[in-house]
C-alpha cells in the first residue's frame, strides 16, 4: 500500500499527470494475477493440466525400464583410441551382463563438437544398481575405465525414463543422420508438456526415434531424438510439419514452459545399434 500511495503522489506533478493512468492500470493488474489463470498464461496460451495424484514417472511412463544418458567430452587428438576403447567396454559388459544393453552410440557433429552421446537401457532400477555395482567391482571393466578416462576432459550422466507416446527404441539401420534436442523445463510443466507432445508426435512420427524425461541429474530436462537423411531434408521435414494443422498448437503450448534449450546434430558411432 506503501509503494502505491508513493506512486501517486510521484506521478501527481503536472509535468508528467499524463502518465498517472498507466502505472495505476499496471498497478491494479495485482490481482488479476491472483486469479487461478492469470493474464499472462492467457496470453501464453499456457493450459492448466490436473496432474492428478500420482506420482509423475508413473503417469508419463508404461514401463519399467530404466535409461541412462552418458555424456562424455573428448580431447580433441583423442577421438579415435576413446572410441575403440569404449566399444571393448561395451562388449565385456554385455557379455557380463545380458540384462542391460546399448541402445545407441553417437558423435556429435554440429553443438558440443568432441563429444559423444551414449544411451543404455536397463531392466529396472534393480538392474541398474546391479550395472553400477558391477562397473565399480569387475576387474576387467575397471581396467577398461581407467584407461578410457585418460582421453577425456569431462563427463556426465543421467538416468531417464521413455515418455510412453514415444515407444522405446530398438536396433535400427536407418543410415542417416540425428539429432537430440534436450530442453529444460520449468518446475511443475511436465504432465503439460508430455500432454501437448503426446498429440504433437503424430505429426512428426516417420521421424521420431525417441523421447526420454529425467529422474536423476538435471531434473525436469527432456530428450528428444530424431533421425534425417541429412541437413536439408531436416529443412524440408521440419517445414512440413508447420503446414499440419495443429503442428502450430502444440509449439504455442509448450515454448512458454522451456527455460532453455539446445540441439546436436549426432552421426552415429560403428558399434552402434542405432545407424
Amino acid at each position: 500500500m506503501a509503494l502505491i500511495l508513493k506512486a501517486k503522489a510521484v506521478f501527481s506533478s503536472k509535468t508528467i499527470s499524463g502518465f498517472y493512468p498507466l502505472i495505476v492500470r499496471a498497478l491494479s493488474t495485482s490481482k488479476a494475477d491472483q486469479n487461478s489463470e492469470g493474464w499472462l498464461s492467457k496470453l501464453l496460451h499456457v493450459r492448466k493440466i490436473d496432474p492428478g495424484k500420482d506420482s509423475h514417472s508413473r503417469l508419463l511412463s508404461d514401463s519399467d525400464s530404466v535409461y541412462e544418458l552418458q555424456i562424455h567430452d573428448v580431447k580433441p587428438d583423442s577421438m579415435e583410441p576413446y572410441l575403440q576403447g569404449y566399444e571393448q567396454w561395451v562388449q565385456v559388459l554385455q557379455e557380463k551382463c545380458k540384462t542391460t544393453e546399448l541402445v545407441g552410440s553417437w558423435r556429435v557433429e554440429i553443438g558440443d563438437q568432441d563429444q559423444v552421446v551414449h544411451i543404455w537401457r536397463h531392466n529396472g532400477y534393480t538392474n541398474a544398481n546391479e550395472i553400477f555395482k558391477l562397473c565399480d567391482t569387475d576387474h576387467d571393466l575397471k581396467n577398461l575405465h581407467q584407461e578410457r578416462v585418460n582421453y577425456l576432459r569431462a563427463r556426465q550422466n543421467q538416468i531417464m525414463l521413455a515418455f510412453s507416446y514415444w515407444g522405446h527404441a530398438q536396433p535400427a539401420v536407418r543410415n542417416c543422420k540425428y539429432e537430440m534436442r534436450s530442453y529444460i523445463l520449468k518446475p511443475g510443466t511436465m504432465i503439460e508438456w508430455a500432454n501437448n507432445w503426446a498429440r504433437g508426435i503424430n505429426f512428426r512420427k516417420a521421424h521420431a526415434v525417441a523421447g526420454y524425461f529425467s529422474q536423476i541429474g538435471q531434473l525436469y530436462m527432456v530428450h528428444h531424438i530424431w533421425g534425417y537423411p541429412d541437413l536439408q531434408k531436416r529443412k524440408e521435414y521440419r517445414e512440413e510439419a508447420w503446414r499440419k494443422p495443429g503442428w502450430d498448437e502444440c509449439v504455442a503450448y509448450t515454448v512458454p514452459l522451456i527455460r532453455e534449450m539446445r540441439s546436436r546434430w549426432l552421426t552415429p558411432n560403428s558399434f552402434s545399434p542405432i545407424k
